[in-house]
């Protein structure tokens, strides 16, 4: 007996003499999260929503480096004639620096394209609200693991720089869907304008916003201890909105160094220039804030449309039907509308039993 236990505590491992590599506690917790992240990857579904010629598709490849449109064919003006919305995703993988994105640009051509536009707000809306529908569905389905989230997180609405401001389809499109996605309004081709053009037009197109009551993506305010450097930052995004750009995939030699810029008679226009135009800031408010465009979409627009869509599924299957004294089904009516008809009739009984007791009054005397 005494070799089996002399042969069990000498099997046991030495825990005492184990010393464990780092340190080990809840701040750690953010390190797990980082490494489960980076091992499945992100999902961002970015939508651009603008007229023809505004550069939608360049400002696109210019942002994330690679060729989104391929093998798209620019329809002439024949065909633009009988042209409709439809809506075009294009879904492409990035990888930098081991940290795997799959982006998703749904891109809108032909909106603002014919004479009569008022129709060109329900592909769109129907589209959004697809996305919305299938998560919800996935979402309560047996396979949730493997959801695929195909909803539009932002929404760069293109304006363009040769107006006065908004156009009454640039109004009546945010209205619309300032409730349902993030919109970023972008101004369009910035090199056409001087700063001082750009800046009154900043100015009279969030104007305008505030007066149609648009509610545009804001940016989130910061913490009190976070850096300096990050406040700063954020200050100038913010300041910087409508963002003034301009795309180019066009590398160009200035003073011995290459740039991304358009070549003009009176010079170059650097893309990514500061002084040339919002590109930076507009790459960097989505880089920074793809988390919190993703989160908003999850609390605040989805949670929206998903209570909508439950309550009109209970109130479907809850409202009871009401039948007359010869078995015929009646109208459909909710809870709230059968207290509201019995209040009315009790009023309208105690309304007639007034009107006799003034009549007795009226002929007493």
């Amino acid at each position: 007996m005494r070799d089996i236990k002399q042969f069990c505590k000498a099997a046991e491992p030495e825990f005492s003499n184990v010393e464990t590599s780092g340190y080990v506690g809840f701040a750690n917790l953010p390190n797990q999260v980082h490494r489960k992240s980076v091992k499945k990857g992100f999902e961002f579904t970015l939508m651009v929503v603008g007229e023809s010629g505004l550069g939608k598709s360049t400002l696109v490849n210019s942002l994330f480096l690679s060729d989104l449109y391929p093998e798209r064919v620019v329809p002439d003006a024949v065909e633009k004639q009988h042209q409709t919305v439809k809506l075009d995703a294009s879904t492409v993988e990035i990888e930098e620096r081991g940290v795997k994105l799959r982006l998703t640009v749904v891109d809108t051509p032909g909106f603002g394209d014919a004479i009569d536009n008022s129709d060109s707000f329900s592909a769109i809306l129907e589209y959004i609200d697809e996305q919305y529908e299938r998560f919800l569905r996935d979402e309560s389905g047996l396979n949730r693991r493997n959801i695929v989230d195909n909803r539009i997180h932002c929404c760069f609405y293109f304006i363009s720089p040769f107006g006065h401001g908004l156009k009454p389809l640039d109004i009546e499109f945010m209205k619309k869907l300032h409730c349902k996605v993030n919109i970023v309004p972008v101004i369009a081709k910035a090199d056409v304008l001087t700063k001082k053009e750009i800046q009154r037009l900043k100015c009279r197109i969030l104007q305008e916003i505030e007066d149609n009551g648009i509610k545009i993506y804001p940016l989130p305010d910061c913490d009190s201890d976070e850096d300096e450097d990050y406040k700063e930052q954020v200050r100038q995004l913010k300041e910087a909105v409508p963002f003034a750009v301009c795309g180019s995939t066009t590398l160009l030699e200035v003073k011995g160094r290459k740039v991304r810029g358009r070549l003009y008679p009176w010079g170059v226009v650097e893309v990514e220039n500061p002084e040339h135009c919002d590109f930076i800031k507009l790459r960097t408010m989505l880089i920074t804030h793809m988390q919190d465009l993703q989160e908003v979409t999850q609390e605040v627009h989805y949670e929206n449309y998903r209570s909508e869509r439950l309550a009109k599924s209970v109130r479907k299957n809850t409202n009871p039907i009401i039948k007359d004294e010869n078995g015929t089904t009646g109208e459909v009516l909710t809870e709230k509308d059968r207290i509201l008809r019995e209040k009315e009739e009790e009023i309208r009984r105690m309304q007639e039993k007034l009107a006799q007791m003034q009549a007795k009054i009226q002929a007493q005397k």
